[in-house]
């Protein structure tokens, strides 16, 4: 059912580097096939529009041409480099009678950038790559009749370009330069192709620069995050409490100053999770299918879990887990002092998935040799693990050092997995500390990025677990939480009317 205060319903396309089912790397894959999904139900015309790369399965999905040879302009005024590049763009039509199915989404079809690529990211050429999506997407809009949007969603510094172009190169457009941009940041501390934090003057991206060429050497040194920021109607993080924090010289990653001058335009809406998908009642991946009403049937998960990583099977044992890309914003760097002294003095299980930096992908190594009946490693990415570990684990440890948003506390605390937290980001959103005189919270969580802090919650939760009454309590205030995309959904609708409105107004 479509909100009241909508006359007519939205239409709005986000532009984005991935999107589930089609092309997944991480979260934002995730959120694209989602949030337009939740969108839909609520009388909003979504769209998604993504580059076609070489893995994502024309037959597979039913493409179908919705445009071919799109001259994309490329700003070159050099001889020996072309004027345009030529694009097809194809479209995905949602599946009939399938609830499950993606909305409609468009592909950016281009030979040397997309269609010979497996990989999403990674590519000495990523600028150029993300320019031709961004001007591309545009070009596409100006040229095609049969649908424009009233709003596009720029999702990351990768499309950072979008509301640049429209702001300049497109403001007199009859067409396009009517519509509203939002700029989504689900991860300031990416802000382009290079270290924002250690960039010399001379490379210095104010963002009032034209945009360079495509082959221009200087279009990867373009921040554009920062151009995002600039030129979009309004500014949306992934959990309100971020939206704070990035705001301040702490978590800003020196663009603060900028978000503070448009702080009447930055908001904050937390990101979902699919219910019907992560579900420990309907997950076929565990051995033990349950319910917030029958959590003893986990412990059939935990003896199987143990069993997978060769680990004493022990049912009253405290398994903590961590699942997670391992890099210094997880918050790591805290376990290295205490993770050893923890493991001789309490007596619990400790199992890694995920990968990431080598640093900390050879601490857990050396805690698994020095504990090899404690601690447990899978030092790679794995899709179907987390699973595992969220339906057996009694716990799960989140020390990040900033968070935007988070999905897997969410996801965690769905299979009644308990979160050992930093209170940051979306963490502090979504998660409330444990206080025993008043018999409430769904984990344990710490205020300070310091290791001792880490140490105090970790015992809490062990203390905590060994009195089994009052962690049933915890797991199923945890799993009753509503972390669903429909809330979320209903504050995009008003976002998308809020930026219309300023749209309107300049």
């Amino acid at each position: 059912m479509a909100i009241s205060f909508i006359k007519k319903p939205l239409k709005v396309l986000f532009v984005a580097s991935e999107a589930a089912p089609f092309s997944r790397a991480g979260g934002l894959g995730g959120v694209m096939f989602s949030l337009p999904r939740s969108l839909k139900d609520l009388g909003c015309d979504a769209r998604v529009m993504i580059p076609r790369y070489a893995t994502i399965d024309q037959e597979k999905f039913k493409l179908k041409l919705e445009m071919k040879g799109l001259e994309v302009p490329t700003d070159s005024t050099e001889e020996n480099q072309p004027s345009f590049l030529i694009c097809n763009v194809k479209r995905f039509d949602p599946i009939k009678n399938d609830p499950h199915s993606p909305v409609t989404t468009y592909f950016l079809e281009n030979q040397e950038y997309y269609e010979t690529r497996a990989n999403i990211y990674g590519y000495a050429d990523d600028a150029i790559r993300w320019a031709l999506l961004s001007r591309g997407t545009l070009e596409f809009l100006r040229l095609n009749n049969n649908w424009t949007p009233d709003v596009i969603v720029a999702s990351d510094w990768q499309t950072g370009f979008i509301p640049n172009y429209l702001a300049t190169v497109y403001k007199e457009d009859k067409k396009i330069s009517n519509i509203a941009t939002i700029f989504c940041i689900h991860n300031l501390y990416y802000q382009g192709m290079f270290d924002h934090r250690f960039i010399g003057e001379l490379d210095f991206d104010d963002g009032k620069s034209r945009v360079p060429s495509f082959f221009d050497p200087r279009l990867s040194k373009i921040n554009c995050m920062r151009r995002g920021i600039m030129y979009s109607d309004v500014i949306n993080t992934v959990s309100p409490t971020y939206a704070q924090e990035i705001m301040t010289p702490e978590y800003g990653e020196l663009l603060d100053d900028l978000l503070r001058e448009r702080r009447l335009r930055v908001h904050g809406i937390l990101n979902g999770i699919d219910y019907e998908e992560i579900n420990p009642e309907k997950d076929h991946n565990l051995v033990a299918k349950y319910n917030v009403n029958s959590l003893e049937k986990r412990v059939l998960n935990k003896i199987e879990l143990q069993s997978k990583f060769n680990l004493e099977k022990d049912k009253d044992k405290f398994v903590i887990c961590i699942s997670s890309r391992l890099d210094e914003q997880k918050g790591f760097d805290l376990l290295l002092p205490i993770g050893s002294p923890l493991l001789k003095q309490l007596s619990f299980q400790l199992i890694i998935v995920g990968e990431g930096n080598a640093k900390y992908m050879s601490f857990f190594q050396e805690l698994e040799k020095s504990f090899p009946n404690q601690v447990a490693t899978h030092l790679k990415f794995d899709e179907i693990l987390p699973r595992l570990l969220w339906g057996g684990a009694d716990a799960i440890l989140i020390p990040s050092r900033f968070e935007p948003c988070g999905l897997v506390q969410m996801e965690a605390m769905r299979y009644g997995c308990v979160p050992i937290a930093r209170k940051t980001g979306g963490l502090a959103d979504t998660i409330e500390n444990y206080q025993p005189a008043e018999d409430k919270g769904t984990g344990f969580v710490f205020d300070e990025y310091d290791p001792f802090a880490l140490n105090i919650a970790i015992v809490r939760a062990w203390e905590n677990y060994h009195y089994q009454k009052i962690w049933k309590k915890i797991q199923k205030r945890a799993m009753q939480q509503d972390f669903s995309w429909q809330n979320s959904a209903k504050k995009y609708m008003e976002l998308f009317l809020k930026a219309i409105e300023f749209h309107n107004k300049a």
